[in-house]
């Protein structure tokens, strides 16, 4: 029992370390936003699916609240369908360049 909860332990310490040292590159995000460009990059633009929303320009948004935004719509904690199916789609470290990517939009 003492190795099966040393092994746990383990593994939660090593997922934690995996998860910390994904770190965004804008630059790898270029050819990773063409799906983020077609709404979010309209000023004024209103989606329609699945009712009338007014869609927020991300650009010079903060790295954090980006990566929680997304994390938060792959999880299904913020419900958006387009969002959701998205964010789902992204590995953590899609996200975290896509995030790099806009903090340094103006």
């Amino acid at each position: 029992m003492k190795k099966l909860f040393a092994l746990l332990a383990f593994a939660g310490v090593a997922n934690i370390a995996v998860a910390a040292e994904v770190v965004g590159d804008a630059k790898a995000a270029v050819n990773k936003v063409s799906m983020c460009i077609g709404c979010h990059a309209i000023p004024g633009y209103k989606a329609t699916f699945p009712e009338v929303y007014q869609v927020p320009m991300i650009g010079g948004q903060s790295e954090k609240y980006i990566i929680s935004a997304l994390h938060a719509y792959k999880k299904g904690e913020r419900n958006h369908p387009s969002m959701h199916g998205i964010a789902a789609s992204m590995s953590d470290q899609d996200i975290a360049d896509v995030a790099a990517y806009y903090s340094q939009q103006k």
